[in-house]
């Protein structure tokens, strides 16, 4: 099993949605960054469990242990090591579900493969493992700040309900983190008409990486574009990358898709500020599409260990939608393959 994402600055995590503690080991982070714990702590608030009736109910601080890689508050080169601690598993909760497989989640997928699977809340499957790739990615965004490069998110839509535009100071002051109040009101109730439902929805998140400098990313396999879509489709609940213009690129003709190149710039980014697998200088921007959360309350058709046809209903604490949730989890990926490419640039010419 392979838990270790990038190839300078390398973040590996560990842990288990109801075990002790999770983590992360961040391998190749250069010595000097200033490291703000103020600053990494926000970011786990934000993708923390129970921050708000459209999310999950379960409590947990995701308070961050700096274990090492770190000395008079900056980084010494040595791999940067953060810990933190479970502490309200309700595993019983899932007692019911150890003889068989929950729709939509990969407990037969992972029982395929390894002949064995934590039943508990998924195990390393669950969406808890984020909160490790969170505290790398605010690692990340410490480290890109010094070159001036930014990441930003926010829900686009939520339950067929589409934001109108991105008001990015507005994003963190609604729970559905939405650019845009009106429709963050409308969904906002969709989620929570869903909860009522016993059911779940999904939804679109919007991401820009500002201020990356041209010449990010390999021209063969290792596109900037090929590992954006590699370090988003590895969160879970994510079906679809869109980067640019994305699917809207089929309909359209090479004369209007082509972004035409000025002293100034370039006059459209229809690319998504990637051209040929390597940053243009321009904004990348990217959209997800996010599947509703597969732990619902309502009864499901699926079958036990054995094979056989069984009628189930899932218990226990689960976000009635993942977008909200997802969106510091989209950040952090994105800083994290930034800072792994910045590194690399510095190896391609003298």
């Amino acid at each position: 099993m392979n838990n270790t994402f990038g190839t300078l600055f390398a973040v590996t995590t560990f842990g288990e949605s109801h075990g002790a503690a999770l983590g992360v080991v961040i391998d190749g982070m250069p010595a000097g960054v200033k490291i703000d714990p103020v600053f990494i702590q926000n970011e786990m608030d934000r993708r923390r469990p129970g921050q708000s009736a459209v999310s999950t109910a379960r409590q947990e601080s995701d308070t961050i242990e700096i274990l090492s890689g770190v000395f008079e508050g900056k980084t010494t080169g040595t791999p940067l090591a953060m810990l933190l601690r479970n502490a309200d598993q309700h595993s019983r909760d899932y007692s019911n579900i150890a003889g068989v497989y929950r729709p939509g989640h990969a407990d037969y997928t992972f029982d395929k493969k390894f002949g064995f699977r934590d039943y508990r809340g998924g195990g390393r499957s669950s969406g808890r493992e984020t909160s490790a790739r969170v505290a790398a990615g605010a690692v990340a965004k410490l480290f890109l700040k010094q070159y001036g490069i930014t990441v930003r998110a926010c829900s686009e839509e939520i339950a067929g309900i589409k934001a109108e535009k991105h008001c990015w100071e507005e994003v963190e002051k609604n729970p559905v983190r939405c650019g845009d109040p009106e429709k963050a009101k409308e969904m906002e109730q969709a989620i929570l008409d869903a909860r009522t439902a016993c059911d779940s929805v999904g939804g679109k998140i919007y991401a820009e990486i500002l201020g990356v400098p041209p010449g990010l990313g390999e021209p063969v396999f290792d596109k900037f574009d090929a590992l954006l879509g590699h370090a988003m489709f590895s969160i879970g609940g994510v079906k679809g990358v869109e980067i640019g213009a994305g699917f809207a690129v089929a309909s359209s003709r090479g004369s209007l898709n082509n972004d035409s190149i000025t002293p100034d710039g370039f006059v459209s980014n229809h690319a998504g500020g990637i051209l040929g697998g390597i940053s243009n200088g321009d904004v990348i921007s990217f959209r997800l599409a996010v599947k509703p959360t597969p732990s619902i309350y309502l009864p499901q058709k699926t079958i036990n260990t054995a094979g056989e046809s069984v009628e189930m209903q899932i218990n226990g604490r689960h976000d009635p939608c993942l977008v909200p949730r997802i969106v510091p989890v989209v950040e952090a990926m994105a800083a994290i393959l930034t800072a792994d490419l910045l590194l690399r640039a510095r190896c391609s010419k003298i």
